[in-house]
This record gives structure tokens, sequence and C-alpha cells, in this order.
């Protein structure tokens, strides 16, 4: 699989899954759950509503259709929220292996990805990073393009490395 950094606005990109740093309960929420519920529009919450009424765990992958998105799927994770002691590293290579598991299922093969949980949950970026970038490459997948979104110029500078690093 081919892993690329890219700066910008994951809602904007013509891939065929976007992954979703969703919250627990799958409601929308702020950061990179509330852009992706407005700009994929009111289909996107009520699809969660159906398909997802008790939610997700944290560390789980479940996929919904994009509404107006340009992509075709939205692939929506729990990340592990570190202010409430959610620590596990673990739980959050979970979001990377399960997305990529859901992205299999869906026949997804290019799929954006958030830096889940280096937000307001609270995960230290270069260590989420790390994560990211290790379970990506170390899980076998029929996805050939994973491309990992920074929304900043730290967690770019972190993923860079990180994707260099691990090329070799």
């Amino acid at each position: 699989m081919e892993i690329s950094v890219v700066r910008g606005d994951i809602t904007t990109l013509a891939v065929d899954a976007i992954v979703n740093a969703a919250n627990n309960a799958m409601r929308g929420g702020g950061g990179v759950d509330g852009a992706i519920h407005r700009a994929a529009g009111r289909s996107l919450l009520a699809e969660c509503v159906r398909r997802f009424p008790d939610g997700l765990a944290t560390g789980a992958a479940g996929w919904t259709d994009a509404g107006d998105l340009p992509c075709r799927y939205v692939i929506h994770v729990v990340g592990p929220n570190r202010t409430i002691g959610q620590t596990d590293p673990d739980l959050l290579a979970s979001c990377y292996r399960e997305a990529l598991r859901v992205a299999d299922g869906i026949g997804a093969r290019t799929v954006a990805f958030p830096l889940v949980s280096a937000g307001v949950y609270g995960w230290d970026v270069d260590d989420a990073a790390r994560i990211a970038v290790q379970t990506l490459r170390g899980t076998p997948t029929s996805v050939h393009q994973a491309q990992l979104v920074a929304f900043g110029e730290r967690a770019e500078a972190a993923l860079t490395g990180w994707v260099r690093s691990t090329a070799l």
C-alpha cells in the first residue's frame, strides 16, 4: 500500500472513502467529525442513527454512504480519549486496522485518514502519527493508497517523518 501525507481538508478529497474520527455516540461532534457531518449533509446523521443505534465502541469502525461529500463512503472510527484515561495504544491502532478491514469489505482502494485522537482527545501528535503509520504499514489490506490528512503544520511534520522513516 502506498502511504502519502497531504495537508488540507479531508472533506474535499475525491477518494473511495474518508475516515471519520467519530465519538462513541455516532451523532456528529466537533473537529473532524463535525466537519464531515456538515459537509456531508443531513443524510449522514440519519444513516448513523439508523446503522448505529447504540453507537460504536472505542477502537471499532463502521461505514456509511458519504452524502454530499466527493467520496463514496465514510468509515467511522472511535479513537481513544486520553483526556478521560483511555491510554492504551492498541485502541488507537485498532482504529486504523478496523478502518482497513471495513475498507476491504466495501471495496475501497483509496482511503483518506485523519490523525485519529490527536485533537481534543489529547493524544500526543508524534505518538499518534507513529501508531497510524506503523499500523497502516503492518496491516494486510487490499487498499492501494492511504492518504494521511494533516490539518496543521505540526501533524504534517510528524506524519511525514514517520512515513519517511518506515519506508526504509
